[in-house]
């Protein structure tokens, strides 16, 4: 996921026809209303999603996620199929229905020595795999061999394994923005989300944080506000904006092995976040971990994904987010109201 908008570096034909018409779009975005408002939150209003990315990878992933969810102030979450810990998190998800879970669509696998394949299965996708029959370790990989029907046959199965189980989920997004990595991609990703009638992260609107922090071209940002656009006019919810800087904070060296400044630290940067977001819906990922000493074996990620865990556990982000008026929601609930509009 933090390497979303790779993506539409070599443009699809059909979303560059669609651009020519965009540009008086484009610039009048600007004195729009948010998407918050047109779902009916206050004009002004900082509404946010705080989101648990990951959940079914492991073990450890899960229970972070749970703790984030039921004891700290996280909204929403997201499943990654085709992970070996996937059973065990949906069993807490139809003990626990009220939870706000998604699809965590995945076409990457990352670690080393900890690794998936595809659900649809190498015969039917072997666009989707390296020489071990997992999925390849990273974006620029799918891009390169694998086809956009290739990549619908696989978020379907995802899709259909989720039913299969009796999840339904409220969202989907991303694993490592993957399915933002070109046009015929994303247009595979909009397209699974209107014909189920399901959310998809996207940040339509004024995108202001994801477009500063990946450097985003204006052509680019108007693609995004045209899906948006489609998505909305389908009967979907639309992000206003991304952050989806944390995983990317270097933890300072004091904080690596005592918990307390760890918390510290990661909630300081929550809190200055949430300081720099601007009005609209905006979904902040995160990654939160209840780490174990095994989990070294899977990832070096682990000080990252306790940190995020233990501020979504601190009293001061939530004091912070009640004290400043903040309005947390979920996917559901963001569906919910697009569901009242015409």
């Amino acid at each position: 996921m933090k390497r979303l908008f790779y993506m539409f570096t070599q443009g699809s034909k059909q979303l560059l026809l669609m651009l020519a018409g965009i540009s008086l779009i484009f610039m009048a975005r600007a004195t729009d209303s948010t998407y918050a408002e047109k779902l009916g939150f206050p004009k002004g209003a900082k509404v946010v999603i705080l989101h648990v990315d990951d959940a079914g990878m492991s073990y450890e992933s899960n229970e972070g996620a749970i703790l984030a969810l039921t004891k700290g102030v996280a909204t929403s979450t997201s499943v990654m199929m085709p992970c070996p810990w996937v059973p065990g998190f949906v069993e807490f998800l139809k003990a626990h229905p009220q939870i706000d879970a998604g699809l965590h669509l995945t076409l990457t696998s990352e670690w080393k020595n900890y690794r998936w394949g595809p659900l649809s299965g190498k015969p039917a996708t072997p666009g989707l795999v390296d020489q071990q029959g997992c999925l390849w370790p990273n974006v620029a990989d799918v891009v390169q061999h694998a086809s956009a029907t290739e990549v619908a046959t696989e978020i379907n199965a995802q899709l259909q394994r989720a039913l299969a189980m009796g999840f339904t989920p409220t969202h989907v997004d991303t694993h490592m923005g993957t399915l933002l990595a070109t046009p015929a991609f994303a247009e595979q990703y909009v397209q699974i989300g209107i014909k189920n009638h399901i959310p998809v992260m996207l940040p339509g609107g004024h995108a202001t944080l994801i477009s500063r922090q990946m450097h985003a071209s204006q052509q680019l940002m108007a693609q995004m506000h045209l899906m948006g656009n489609i998505l909305w006019q389908s009967g979907l919810p639309v992000l206003d904006d991304l952050f989806n800087e944390s995983y990317d904070w270097k933890n300072p060296p004091n904080t690596l092995h005592n918990d307390s400044l760890l918390q510290v630290y990661r909630t300081n940067q929550y809190i200055a976040a949430l300081n720099s977001l601007q009005p609209g819906v905006t979904m902040v990922i995160m990654h939160c971990t209840a780490t174990t000493p095994q989990f070294k074996h899977i990832s070096d990620s682990g000080p990252t994904r306790r940190g995020d865990l233990l501020a979504m556990l601190d009293p001061r982000l939530k004091a912070y987010i009640q004290q400043k008026g903040i309005i947390l929601t979920t996917w559901r609930e963001l569906m919910q109201r697009r569901s009242r509009l015409p």
